[in-house]
């Protein structure tokens, strides 16, 4: 494992805890509670955060558990629990947090596609930063978008080899894409980690649902 020496940056309480409660409902409790002895942070077995919006879980904890994920279960194993939990994350919180709650709303259902997605993932990316020291961008270019997350709490003090390690935020992507457009699938790849040297974590979007993509071929 990575040092798990802290690093003055924080998630809110809340977050950490629904990322723990999705962990546990994917792999159950004694899954999770082996993750967390693994990830050498035993203090949070049946000890999780409070439900509130203190910032005040380290992301040192969210990487090491992220870390731990992938040494349990194998790089492809891990990926696939992160992208799940980070899924869960989005659906069963953030969905309804700040400025994401209006994309419940009619008049922005009633929207076209593109705007849906102008719109919907700015508004992803202040929520992003609303719930922990992580700041998030959101670029435009002719067919995809780059999301970008500055000090990245998932891949925090990580140094691995040429793949990018992030996948719980590819999940809380998908999700988040699927809620804005009303349920479509959006292919959410990441182009660059500071786990493999780069200086921040990008992750590009492709503008066409994949939903489209499959129904022309």
């Amino acid at each position: 494992m990575e040092s798990n020496e802290r690093s003055s940056h924080y998630i809110a309480n809340k977050f950490a805890l629904i990322m723990l409660e999705a962990l546990e409902e994917i792999m159950g409790k004694n899954g999770l509670n082996a993750i967390l002895n693994l990830a050498d942070v035993p203090e949070l077995i049946d000890n999780y955060p409070p439900d509130n919006l203190s910032k005040e879980f380290d992301f040192t904890d969210v990487s090491v558990i992220n870390q731990a994920l992938e040494e349990m279960y194998g790089l492809r194993g891990g990926r696939g629990l992160s992208i799940r939990a980070g899924r869960a994350i989005f659906d069963d919180e953030l969905s309804n947090f700040g400025a994401l709650a209006g994309a419940a709303d009619d008049e922005f259902k009633a929207l076209p596609l593109n705007a849906k997605l102008r719109i919907g993932l700015p508004a992803i990316a202040r929520t992003f930063s609303q719930v922990g020291d992580q700041q998030s961008t959101v670029s435009e270019y002719d067919d995809h978008y780059t999301f970008s997350i500055h000090d990245c709490p998932i891949c925090w003090n990580r140094s691995v080899g040429e793949t990018p390690v992030c996948f719980m935020a590819v999940g809380l992507l998908q999700e988040g894409l699927k809620w804005i457009s009303g349920g479509l699938e959006f292919r959410v790849n990441e182009s660059k980690c500071v786990a493999i040297g780069d200086g921040i974590c990008e992750f590009v979007i492709q503008k066409t649902p994949l939903d489209l993509v499959q129904s022309d071929e």
